[in-house]
């Protein structure tokens, strides 16, 4: 949440569906956002009411429709009031109908799931950019601050506060011709869908909770000037005055007007500043075309702007998002303007009208309009014959993979790109897959069955738009990865080897100063992760294995924090972004590993409260709250691995209340498993045996054999037999394992 002082990657000014939707993609991809809007609450107003089919494909492309539940569709739509169906070749055709205020809860609550807040009431008054930097002058409550970050996105609507401060011109022209509406319960009239009388245009549409929404536009009227909102007196004299109908009796709960200003900022980006949504185009909301079009703005720049504050990519790609975004808004505006002409014209209009309408009846003419209403025509880049589907979107497919039957849409739901490999020669999946080896943290490769719409190997950026296909072989595969997803990760590019599969990562390993914790931080060093080996009391322990680190070549610092208490989880993260930032320039944390813990060893009739209390709070409840603040450091496609114990399944009555706590760890891995899993990040418990951990037990010999016996191999186990499970749930290699709970014992008592 932006404060005084605060720094952030990427400031987003506006909390509506457009920055809400920027946010949760930014935050996918583990960038750090910070989201203002000057209203104290959401608003009440509903004024979108529409998604297009375009939308919601997107919004399974990031697992979102599931939260919207079954919605209203009529595949019938229009065309300045024109009779038009929206069939099309998508799971999604026509018109989804859910009020505005339900889209922006759902995006506030996926983005919040993902770690971004929204500060509210706060006001953006001033901008100024300087080397690396844009400091935002906000006002709040608590009075002015100063938010820091790599880049602002304005996404504040027509009247852009960003936009003005940035001094990005905003051509076209403002109303000459409006439309009144208002949400009236207590009425009943007729439904009227674009009926022109002689007066004038009348809609009414009736929703299931018995409120009426109606819309009218005199013909003669020009250029109000309006500056506020119309009264109820208004709306109900023009109703009157074009359908003869009185609705006065009625009980208006929104009333507002809109005209058919339209308007396009000349540039998207000036600098570190960028515009999404209304603050970067400004439209008559005629089909419901204005909310689709900024949510496929806010997907479009999201990955883009991360890669860059990431350091994935070169920050030429944003120019990317100007040339692709900017040019389909010109085009959807234009095709808006020509319904607003025909849709608010008088008796002058009706021959083009009827002419439009014949055309329309003709199936090719018909597909070219609904597919751009419905946002399904948009292609980037220049149109290749032999390759129809390069640019495109890659319609939503069923696929058919080595994991079992998937979708593309599920395939993408953690934001990075995708190479679907639909080859039967065998070999040829093996050189795809080489390929795109150096860019395994951005692009997931999944080879597939051949499938209806996907005869060949396509890239599929994390919008959903295809990057690269092609009937053969490799050509103009590294030239589009290098463009969209940057340069090859150098830890990526020494073939069979494990020992680099880490590199570039980040991980806080907890009691890593001695036993078991130790043994992962090593290893994951070792793999190439900079680790932070996090201790409670022996600094000298802990900087013993930060030193054994750097001596074989690898990164680690030390963090002291103490568990179970108040605070820890605040001091422990202060201190882990302070030496990250300082190591990496960043606060991204990729592995978690959740070790730390306190055994019991007391009997259970001797067990005090206060001991059960302190068990809980070290052993579950700090694990809980140390992955809720990771949150907002985690990269998609991180790890978390949680470290419980064989006593979960096997009886110790001396140690029942830490049994206990590390069930609790195991149910705890279980279920952020499931809600972390559309940010592609994996959830696992990992439970050691009998592990020597430094207890005075394993320096007797008799003991050390007794224990042995134990387990199915007959010896005890090392902290490196554990390590090596959890650097395997931290790679790569450990992508398709989540909410799982691996044995680690040695087979202990397997009989």
């Amino acid at each position: 949440m932006a404060t005084p002082g605060r720094e952030c990657e990427v400031l987003v000014v506006g909390a509506g569906p457009v920055g809400l939707m920027l946010a949760g993609e930014l935050r996918l991809a583990g960038v750090e956002v910070a989201v203002v809007d000057r209203l104290p609450a959401p608003t009440s107003e509903s004024r979108a009411s529409t998604l297009h089919a375009r939308t919601m494909e997107l919004l399974d492309n990031r697992g979102l429709l599931a939260r919207f539940g079954t919605l209203p569709n009529d595949v019938m739509g229009h065309l300045s009031g024109i009779p038009l169906s929206l069939d099309l070749d998508t799971p999604y055709p026509g018109q989804w109908k859910v009020p505005q205020t339900r889209t922006e809860a759902i995006l506030g609550e996926w983005a919040g799931d993902l770690g971004a807040h929204v500060a509210r009431s706060r006001e953006l008054v001033g901008l100024t950019e300087r080397a690396g930097t844009v400091e935002a002058v906000v006002t709040g409550p608590a009075g002015t601050a100063t938010v820091r970050a790599r880049y602002v996105v304005g996404c504040d609507g027509e009247d852009s506060t960003v936009r003005r401060l940035a001094g990005i011109d905003f051509p076209g022209h403002g109303t000459a011709r409006e439309m009144i509406r208002a949400d009236v319960a207590g009425i009943d009239i007729p439904n009227r869908r674009f009926q022109r009388l002689p007066a004038g245009l009348a809609i009414a549409a009736r929703s299931r909770d018995g409120v009426t929404r109606v819309m009218v536009h005199v013909f003669d009227r020009r250029d109000t000037g309006r500056r506020d909102a119309p009264d109820f007196a208004e709306v109900c004299a023009d109703w009157q005055a074009v359908t003869g109908e009185d609705i006065s009796g009625g009980t208006p709960l929104w009333v507002n007007a809109f005209g058919d200003a339209c308007r396009l900022a000349a540039r998207y980006r000036r600098g570190r500043v960028l515009l999404a949504g209304d603050a970067a185009h400004q439209q008559m909301p005629i089909g419901g075309q204005a909310l689709n079009l900024g949510v496929h703005d806010a997907v479009n720049l999201g990955w883009k702007l991360a890669a860059v504050v990431r350091g994935r990519a070169p920050e030429r790609l944003l120019e990317t998002y100007h040339d692709e975004r900017h040019a389909v808004a010109a085009r959807v505006l234009t095709g808006i303007e020509a319904q607003a002409a025909l849709l608010l014209g008088g008796p002058e209009v009706e021959p083009v009208r009827e002419v439009l309408a014949e055309l329309a009846a003709y199936e090719p003419v018909r597909r070219h309009l609904a597919a751009t209403i419905s946002g399904l025509d948009v292609r980037y880049g220049a149109d290749r014959d032999d390759q129809p589907l390069l640019g495109g979107r890659l319609a939503p497919v069923a696929l058919r993979t080595a994991s079992g039957p998937t979708t593309s849409a599920r395939l993408l739901r953690d934001g990075r790109g995708l190479l679907l490999i639909p080859a039967s020669d065998d070999d040829r999946k093996a050189r795809l897959v080489r390929a795109v080896h150096g860019w395994r943290d951005r692009v997931q490769a999944v080879p597939t069955e051949a499938a209806p719409g996907l005869p060949d190997p396509v890239l599929v950026r994390p919008d959903g738009h295809v990057a690269w296909t092609a009937p053969d072989g490799t050509a103009g595969l590294t030239e589009a990865l290098e463009r969209w997803f940057g340069p090859s990760a150098p830890d990526h590019l020494t073939e069979g080897t494990t020992m680099d599969r880490l590199a570039g990562k980040t991980a806080l390993v907890t009691g890593a100063s001695r036993g078991i914790g130790r043994a992962i931080a090593v290893r994951l060093a070792a793999e190439g992760a900079l680790v932070a080996v996090h201790y409670t009391a022996r600094a000298d322990a802990a900087e013993e294995v930060v030193a054994t680190i750097e001596k074989d070549g690898g990164r680690a610092f030390a963090v002291r924090a103490e568990l179970g208490v108040s605070g820890d989880v605040h001091e422990l993260f202060l201190a882990l972004e302070e030496g990250l930032k300082e190591r990496t320039g960043d606060t991204r944390l990729d592995i978690l590993v959740n070790n730390a813990g306190q055994m019991g060893g007391v009997a259970p009739e001797e067990t005090t409260s206060e001991q059960f209390d302190r068990l809980f709070a070290v052993n579950a409840k700090a694990p809980f709250f140390l992955i809720q603040r990771a949150l907002r450091n985690l990269a998609a496609g991180g790890r978390i691995v949680n470290i419980s114990s064989g006593l979960t399944r096997v009886a110790n009555p001396s140690e029942i209340a830490y049994a206990m706590t590390k069930g609790a760890v195991e149910q705890l891995s279980l279920h952020f498993a499931k809600h972390l899993a559309p940010r592609g990040i994996t959830v696992n418990s990992v439970a050691p045996g009998i592990t020597r951990n430094g207890n005075p037990v394993f320096d007797i010999p008799e003991a050390v054999e007794q224990m042995a016996q134990l387990s199915a191999f007959q010896r005890v186990g090392e902290p490196e037999d554990v390590a090596d499970v959890v650097a395997f749930l931290a790679s790569p290699d450990g992508r398709w394992v989540t909410g799982a709970f691996l044995d680690a014992t040695g087979g202990t008592l397997l009989g």
